[in-house]
């Protein structure tokens, strides 16, 4: 038997509160529910649910890139930096081209996490003007 495509990811807060705030308000992503009483929260990010919640224990405490597919990466990071006032660590950049496209990041923190990263992504045709630094 095969394993199937990923359901679940774990994202470890220390806020459950702020963090729903932040991934339905902010970012937009469809929240499944919040348990009551319960330090913990379901959102729907395409197919795969995210679970965020406050760790009982460190041993517990996931550390998780995330990677958002967008269809603008620099309308997406304009109205996350200008609307909401969240920092990127550099502007949306080339990290692989080839000849079926690009592959764009930038990078920004959501504000509660144990030392995970949020990031963004877009696939968009090559650019000719486009200079990889």
């Amino acid at each position: 038997m095969a394993l199937g495509p990923v359901g679940q990811i774990h994202i470890s807060v220390s806020d459950i509160d702020t963090s729903v705030a932040f991934y339905r308000d902010v970012l937009g992503i469809p929240l499944l529910f919040q348990v009551p009483e319960m330090p913990m929260a379901f959102f729907a990010s395409g197919d795969v649910r995210l679970y965020l919640g406050v760790p009982e224990s460190p041993e517990f405490r996931s550390k998780v890139v995330l990677y958002f597919t967008v269809s603008d990466i620099d309308a997406e990071y304009e109205r996350l930096r200008d609307q909401h006032g969240l920092s990127f660590t550099g502007k949306p950049h080339v990290v692989h081209r080839d000849g079926s496209g690009e592959l764009w990041m930038t990078f920004t923190r959501d504000p509660t996490t144990t030392g995970s990263a949020s990031c963004s992504s877009a696939e968009r045709p090559p650019r000719p003007c486009d200079v990889v630094s």
